[in-house]
């Protein structure tokens, strides 16, 4: 499968095919043509337009039900009560902007390609999310995950040996799950220790990695992956028991399973170890701006929420130790 063909299911709009069924034509046609707009146009990854259509349907749905027939006669009030009703079912703080954030995307796409006379999400207000402090691993829990997990192929198993350098890059490099999903084998440079990923966007950085994750590709390279590849494998990285090319839930399962055997380490998943290989960098000194490229974000003020988890470790560890804290 080549990168284009990794993109290509995106083109199709996933979840559009069913609004037809459910809003009159006047509001279902744009939400189709938006969807095709999302994946076509501006790239997005297949669940991210789904998850941009379902909002929106949503906020249609609700406009049909106040009696409108057309996008252009959209208005901020219906998209307030709309709003408004998503709170009064209990969604919480963090659902509610981005819903409203995506129906503003929406309402912004509508003006901009003339379907409608102005921007009436402009001035939609949301409240403000409740930015949690991520769980991340222990240095030392991430390194009995790791031992474990090597512990096991031992064996030899095509599998063993692919876990454990999932675990091993994740932890390496914090990338997304989807995008270590999405890598293909020669994205891997390990003459230099280099993994070129596609991040949000289709934007591409260049992530390095360690020995240890060095060691644990080259030997799923060299041990493993021929075992497990079919024709249906392509030219992916890591490939799952039926041979093709391995899907997030796969690597979502294998986490989870892998730390539930560890006792006293919090349940985590992928993201988890994103998490930890951010806050870890961050504690053994690398700077903002470094971990910002590293990990794909597109503002600083996401990977400065990284800095509250180390301070607050900071704290505890400063008022177990010192007499006066």
């Amino acid at each position: 499968m080549t990168r284009t063909d990794r993109t290509s299911s995106a083109a199709e709009a996933p979840g559009a095919e069913d609004v037809q069924s459910l809003l009159p034509p006047g509001l279902a046609t744009p939400l189709t043509d938006y969807a095709r707009h999302l994946a076509a146009e501006r790239d997005l990854a297949q669940h991210t337009v789904r998850a941009y259509v379902g909002d929106v349907t949503s906020m249609l749905e609700h406009a049909a039900q106040l009696g409108h027939t057309d996008a252009s006669t959209l208005d901020v009030q219906t998209l307030r009560s709309w709003l408004a009703k998503q709170q009064t079912v209990g969604k919480a703080r963090t659902t509610l902007s981005r819903r409203a954030t995506a129906v503003r995307v929406f309402t912004s796409w509508l003006h901009h390609t003339g379907r409608s006379a102005a921007d009436v999400g402009v001035v939609l207000g949301s409240p403000r999310a409740q930015r949690r402090l991520p769980v991340a691993l222990r240095a030392d829990e991430a390194g009995r995950l790791l031992e474990a997990a090597a512990a096991r192929a031992d064996d030899g198993s095509p599998v063993g040996i692919r876990d454990v350098a999932i675990l091993e890059l994740l932890y390496a490099t914090g990338i997304r799950v989807g995008e270590l999903c999405g890598l293909d084998v020669d994205d891997v440079d390990r003459e230099r220790r280099l993994l070129r990923v596609f991040g949000k966007g289709r934007k591409e950085r260049s992530v390095p990695f360690g020995q240890p994750a060095d060691r644990a590709v080259a030997t799923w390279l060299g041990a493993g992956r021929a075992q497990m590849a079919a024709p249906g494998s392509g030219a992916a990285l890591f490939v799952g028991v039926r041979g093709r090319r391995i899907d997030q839930r796969a690597v979502r399962t294998l986490v989870h399973a892998r730390l539930s055997e560890l006792p006293g380490t919090p349940d985590l998943g992928p993201h988890g170890l994103r998490h930890s290989a951010a806050t870890h960098l961050l504690e053994g000194g690398a700077d903002l701006r470094t971990v910002q490229e590293l990990l794909g974000h597109a503002s600083l003020a996401t990977t400065q929420l990284y800095t509250h988890v180390t301070t607050d470790r900071l704290r505890k560890a400063y008022r177990q130790a010192h007499p006066r804290a």
